[in-house]
């Protein structure tokens, strides 16, 4: 295994360690990031189920924004699942950045999921 994957590994594993105790509580907000597209998930735990997804290949994020791998991208995933997770009913979450930084599209779409009225 190369040095950056076992970094990211690494990373993923305590993440996942730190809001393990809080997830029982709340559903998680899974983000995975592609080079070209943005997946989220609201995952219940508890139940082992998704609740709610939003991602770049959405029918609803077709034509609004013509490159998928960018921050206003993200910034449009993040809104989406929002307004996706309000309408469930669904206002806490975890936010769960899997083994990626706290920087750029996952960033973006933390901050735009937060203007959307998820809190976390």
């Amino acid at each position: 295994m190369s040095h950056a994957k076992e970094l990211f590994k690494r990373r993923k594993s305590r993440t996942r360690f730190k809001i393990a105790r809080v997830t029982m509580e709340r559903p998680r907000l899974s983000v995975f990031r592609s080079k070209q597209h943005m997946y989220v998930q609201i995952i219940d735990d508890k139940e082992h189920r998704t609740l709610v997804t939003a991602s770049t290949l959405d029918k609803d994020f077709k034509g609004k924004i013509k490159k998928t791998s960018n921050l206003s991208a993200a910034e449009e995933v993040g809104k989406l699942v929002a307004k996706r997770a309000v309408k469930a009913g669904i206002k806490q979450v975890v936010f769960d950045r899997g083994g990626y930084l706290y920087h750029g599209r996952v960033k973006a779409l933390a901050d735009a999921a937060r203007e959307g009225g998820l809190s976390f």
